[in-house]
């Protein structure tokens, strides 16, 4: 594994790759790592596959945006064009979950040629209600929470309310985890202000542009509210052939399985001929 800093616009994202044979690009979503996208299986690598991670800006190791509002996704967008001009990338398989689905997408819109392949993993994203203004408050809360209190400020913020009985204590270790790892969790909170008011594109409709392999993973409500399975459905049947992966009743989400998604990027990547 080797760990490098790509240089954009006054960031620099923590970046690391391992494996060899056909470029795979994993982003993570709001307020985790690079490290929580397929968990911390090495499935891909054992498989073939090179294996390219980073932190979004503000995020983990990477350093904050320049300024507080930066955090959208034409920044997000660029900053992934970056990383793969800087590793030499010319195309890759994207597997992206919800910021880094949304990001996938901005790029599959903007330089198709670049993406052999998606998986979009629990989006989130809702072009008609992205302006609402309780949607906006409440994320206005968790950053003002994680900003004045941390990470016990976030949980404060998020409630118990918001988490189902069964999956409770995993969701609030989890959450705890992931933002025990940022190294400037203010400037996670200003993307907690900016990325919900961002729009990775306009409608869904102009997901139907989409032409490469790709499957999009949705999470039972139950399990992950915050990321609607019907969304997760909508984008599915907007993308041209796109592969609808959902959960088994009763069972973990297959977003919170690592060695699972691993097997799905890898299938992308057969079908997209970078297997």
């Amino acid at each position: 594994m080797t760990d490098q800093v790509v240089e954009r616009a006054g960031v620099s994202l923590a970046v690391e790759q391992d494996g060899d044979g056909a470029p795979v690009v994993l982003l993570h979503g709001l307020t985790a790592t690079r490290r929580y996208v397929v968990m911390g299986s090495r499935a891909l690598q054992r498989s073939g596959h090179r294996v390219i991670a980073f932190d979004a800006r503000g995020h983990g190791r990477s350093t904050p945006a320049p300024e507080p509002d930066a955090y959208g996704y034409d920044e997000l967008g660029r900053d992934l064009e970056a990383v793969l001009d800087q590793l030499s990338v010319e195309r890759a398989v994207l597997a992206g979950a919800s910021m880094g689905a949304h990001t996938i997408l901005w790029l599959a819109l903007r330089s198709p040629e670049r993406v052999g392949g998606m998986v979009v993993i629990t989006p989130a994203y809702e072009p008609d209600r992205n302006d609402d203004p309780e949607r906006l408050a409440r994320w206005d809360a968790l950053a003002d929470g994680l900003a004045s209190g941390g990470v016990e400020g976030f949980l404060a913020a998020y409630g118990e309310a918001e988490i189902p009985d069964p999956w409770r204590e995993s969701v609030v270790k989890v959450i705890r985890q992931r933002l025990a790892q940022h190294r400037h969790p203010r400037a996670v909170a200003d993307a907690l202000r900016a990325v919900p008011r961002s729009r990775p594109f306009r409608s869904l409709d102009e997901l139907a542009a989409i032409s490469v392999p790709c499957a999009v993973v949705a999470s039972a409500d139950e399990a992950d509210p915050g990321h609607p399975q019907a969304v997760g459905e909508a984008y599915a049947a907007a993308i041209p052939g796109a592969r609808l992966v959902s959960d088994e009743p009763g069972r973990s989400p297959v977003a919170w399985q690592g060695s699972q998604l691993s097997r799905l990027i890898a299938e992308v990547a057969a079908e997209a001929g970078l297997g």
